[in-house]
């Protein structure tokens, strides 16, 4: 995670967090056009995150959630007004693309199957988000109508030649998708956290909800091949995950969905 230090975070803020400020060195740790997200480096650390008004409430509603379950960061503070803040604690540890990680990739692919297995294992009955595949499905349809046929991430687009094509195999196949596991919705490794190898909590949970377990299939095998530069991995990390429970022809489907945009 990169941390670029600066003088002082560029915005007004409430008192309660200008206090926390002082004295502290701070970093502009931000990779998002979206949003703004500062390192303040005192105590055991925290995180402002400043995004658009009305932005940040579904990821600070699933943080808390996550936090319960013993799965994530602690919300410390949440303001919305000209912009959303959300303060978060620390949590322990490097993200999972930390050198100490990526030069092990056989012991990390399989350390990120299981752990996302056992996500999917944790009871949901409470979870405050309870529907993630129909936004996930409505959310593909606008970007289709919108013509946001995505080819950046994606360049060879998972075989669909267009978005025509992709849209095609969603209608199809979107009724195969379950709201049937605890998603993280973005499982990516600049999202999970380890301290010393051991599981330390995940981050940027925004998309997180009750949905169906490809999607989050879906991202791990893409973020091993984006994060390492090959796919040599993907097998190991599906091997680690439990075969029992991966649908290649669900995984389709999500990938076209994901070419949407």
């Amino acid at each position: 995670m990169k941390r670029i230090l600066i003088d002082k975070i560029p915005i007004a803020l409430p008192e309660e967090i200008e206090g926390l400020c002082r004295g502290a060195r701070i970093f502009d740790s931000s990779c998002s056009p979206e949003a703004r997200v500062y390192f303040i480096d005192k105590d055991d650390g925290y995180y402002l995150k400043c995004a658009a008004a009305g932005s940040l409430l579904r990821e600070k509603i699933m943080t808390e959630y996550f936090h319960k379950k013993g799965l994530g960061a602690e919300v410390l503070c949440y303001r919305s007004g000209e912009r959303d803040l959300l303060l978060t604690a620390r949590v322990a540890g490097e993200d999972c693309t930390h050198e100490k990680y990526i030069s092990e990739p056989k012991r990390l692919s399989a350390l990120l199957g299981e752990r996302l297995r056992a996500l999917h294992e944790v009871d949901f009955s409470d979870c405050p988000v309870k529907d993630r595949v129909s936004e996930y499905i409505a959310r593909a349809q606008k970007n289709y109508r919108e013509d946001n046929y995505n080819k950046e991430h994606f360049p060879d687009s998972f075989g669909y030649p267009s978005g025509e094509a992709a849209m095609r195999a969603l209608t199809e196949g979107g009724h195969l998708l379950k709201n049937d596991v605890l998603l993280h919705g973005d499982y990516c490794m600049p999202n999970i956290m380890l301290d010393d190898w051991r599981f330390s909590g995940f981050i940027d949970v925004d998309s997180a909800g009750v949905g169906d377990r490809h999607i989050d299939l879906f991202w791990g095998v893409w973020s091993l091949q984006f994060n390492l530069g090959t796919n040599e991995f993907a097998s190991r990390f599906l091997d680690a995950y439990g075969r029992d429970k991966v649908n290649t022809d669900i995984l389709k489907i999500v990938a076209a969905a994901e070419v949407l945009g």
